[in-house]
């Protein structure tokens, strides 16, 4: 009973101090003298009491491991919540950037179907000009059937009706006085202006390259545009059509259509020509609009 007191005492002391007696490694039995249970006892104790230091150790180190994934948790927090910010903001200016497109795409969708129906209109209106001047044309070659080739031609060019009219058939020599074959071909051509006011018509005087001076005409530009006037008038004081609808110009020699070095291009540049061709109000009126 007394030994299990002492024993009892001494092991309290020991756990007390808790400071192992011999350094680690060494063989207890060189420095502690007792029983193989103290021994063992001691023994027991240096072991936890120099885990203990291991685990405090561990500890620290953990502690410091802890406290640097929270300073990487919370960078990595502020850089996400950063990257969030500027996610939605980019989300944002994207979306303005498509409703700015959208607007945009919208709008010049808009001006292509106005510039498409504009062209559509322009091609009917053009379309039926082009209608009006073959008729025109069928119905100026019927009417003047009666005139040889080299009188009078009429041909369509441009969208326009030429009739031309030579000088063998229209005037005397250097002269602005009608012959009386030229008045029939101008009123079986008023005979068809007349029932079309809607046509612009257009009378050009040529001439060839020789020469002229006279009392009455200084040069070719004077008789071209005599006769281009003498055409008009005839039109308008003898057969009626409207002089809104008339209009009378001088070309001179500067227009040939055929060789001035030849009698017989000569021949085909004395001429008049009336140019009939279908008022393009409509086209104008669509062009002004745009």
């Amino acid at each position: 009973m007394r030994k299990s007191i002492i024993f009892v005492l001494l092991l309290a002391g020991i756990m007390q101090s808790c400071a192992p007696v011999y350094n680690c490694g060494e063989n207890p039995t060189k420095k502690l003298k007792g029983s193989k249970r103290l021994k063992s006892i001691v023994f027991q104790r240096d072991s936890l009491c120099s885990a203990l230091d291991n685990q405090k150790i561990e500890n620290v180190e953990l502690k410091q491991d802890i406290d640097e994934l929270n300073e990487n948790l919370n960078e990595s927090k502020s850089e996400t919540a950063k990257w969030k910010s500027d996610f939605e903001s980019l989300t944002s200016q994207s979306s303005s950037e498509q409703a700015k497109l959208l607007r945009a795409l919208k709008e010049r969708e808009a001006t292509i179907a106005e510039r498409e129906k504009a062209l559509n209109d322009m091609k009917a209106i053009i379309s039926r000009q082009d209608s009006i001047t073959e008729k025109l044309n069928s119905t100026l070659r019927n009417a003047l059937l009666g005139f040889n080739s080299d009188e009078l031609s009429v041909e369509v060019k441009n969208g326009k009706v030429y009739v031309s009219m030579s000088d063998k058939l229209m005037f005397k020599s250097g002269s602005a006085d009608m012959e009386t074959k030229g008045t029939e071909a101008l009123k079986l051509l008023a005979d068809v202006l007349v029932k079309n006011p809607d046509i612009d018509v257009l009378v050009e005087g040529h001439t060839d390259n020789v020469p002229i001076k006279t009392a009455m005409y200084k040069d070719n530009w004077d008789l071209s545009v005599a006769r281009a006037a003498s055409v008009v008038r005839t039109l308008t004081n003898n057969y009626k059509v409207a002089p809104k609808q008339v209009t009378p110009a001088g070309r001179g020699e500067y227009f040939p259509k055929g060789d001035n070095a030849t009698p017989e291009g000569r021949a085909k540049n004395r001429r008049t020509e009336i140019i009939l061709s279908p008022k393009l109000d409509e086209v104008m009126n669509l062009l002004n609009t745009k």
